[in-house]
């Protein structure tokens, strides 16, 4: 297991469990904190981050008032006490797990509680439950003063949220958000800008036509606009995607000679690095934007590969001119990319075309 895992599941270890407990014990003397204590400890070891989370809140709901009003008022009165945002995402799966009949309420006590942790993944039973109904109310959040709440309107209706369950009429519809996202394009805070950015290069995966038809509407006079759209349309610039260049006035393709492409050292192992370098000439006289990247094709087992793209810079290159670039990565292995032994071929993709191709080795681990 990794480092990573670990220390994701730590957040909410015993010592998240004593501080949750203390919040409770505050807030209300009808707390049970022995039977929240005693429940929430129970196996907790051998559950993921987001076993913990349902697990710790279905042990919070047996040792909250009955009352589902006053329930709610307790988890008000706690968020403010804890010390983390998983803490404060524990105690909003209560709502997310036991409100669904409470529809109204438990919505509004989640976009009070959102700011103390993100609610984006209570909310999806809801939509789940009744999309409309739902999207209904997050479409009135997009209006509010706080920028947790008008985050919450784009995040929680993510149709790829990662950690979080599909939610069935989204992944019909992946565009089932759109008003929201219209009314938060320009919105002021980054946190808010960031979530809509990548609410939209959701439904590019699924719906690129719809998403380019969408952003071509969108003036990006406004600088925080052109953010989201740039952001947005990551998914589909890295595919090379001809329309989602042009909205980022990038042309498909470039006047450009590629002087040299080199990956050193052409053997590595695990942990070693290598650095890329190019060296990109202009045959035009006008300045170009430039969208650089490079596509590493993994080696898999049994001779496959598994390409995936990444950013190496974006820039205007004046005519005639040249640029030098270069970029260092470190080859390990993350819970999301497990590297194998064998040849690596790396393309060089320059506004969406591939103008060259190197490669490196990666050499079996001698301890194997």
């Amino acid at each position: 297991m990794s480092g990573e895992t670990l220390l994701l599941k730590n957040l909410l270890g015993p010592q998240a469990i004593a501080t949750i407990a203390d919040a409770g014990t505050a807030a209300t003397p009808r707390f049970d904190r022995p039977m929240f204590t005693r429940a929430a400890l129970d196996g907790l070891d051998a559950l993921s981050i987001m076993e913990r989370v349902r697990h710790i809140a279905d042990a919070l709901h047996g040792a909250l008032p009955y009352d589902y009003g006053a329930t709610l008022d307790t988890l008000r009165a706690m968020a403010p006490r804890l010390t983390h945002g998983f803490q404060a995402i524990a105690i909003t799966e209560v709502v997310a797990r036991h409100g669904l009949d409470d529809f109204d309420r438990s919505m509004a006590a989640l976009a009070e509680l959102t700011r103390f942790g993100s609610a984006e993944f209570a909310i999806r039973p809801f939509l789940t439950a009744d999309a409309d109904r739902a999207l209904g109310i997050m479409e009135h959040w997009t209006a509010s003063d706080d920028e947790h709440v008008r985050r919450l309107a784009s995040e929680g209706a993510r149709p790829r949220l990662p950690w979080a369950a599909r939610v069935p009429a989204l992944k019909v519809d992946p565009t089932r958000a759109a008003p929201i996202l219209e009314a938060l394009k320009a919105d002021a805070a980054i946190y808010v800008r960031k979530s809509v950015a990548n609410h939209l290069n959701d439904i590019a995966k699924d719906r690129p036509e719809w998403l380019v038809e969408r952003l071509a509407k969108w003036s990006q006079d406004d600088d925080r606009t052109a953010s989201i759209v740039r952001h947005a349309l990551r998914t589909l610039i890295k595919k090379g995607d001809p329309a989602a260049l042009a909205l980022i006035g990038v042309g498909h393709g470039a006047a450009v000679a590629v002087r040299r492409f080199a990956v050193e050292p052409a053997t590595v192992r695990l942990g070693d690095q290598i650095a890329i370098t190019t060296e990109l000439v202009s045959e035009s006289p006008d300045d170009q934007p430039l969208v650089v990247d490079y596509r590493i094709h993994y080696a898999r087992p049994g001779g496959k590969s598994a390409p995936k793209v990444f950013k190496l810079k974006s820039f205007t290159l004046a005519g005639r001119d040249t640029a030098a670039l270069s970029i260092s990565q470190t080859i390990r292995d993350f819970t999301t990319r497990r590297h194998h032994p064998g040849r690596h071929r790396i393309e060089l993709i320059v506004n969406g075309q591939t103008l060259a191709e190197a490669a490196f080795d990666i050499l079996p681990d001698e301890a194997a």
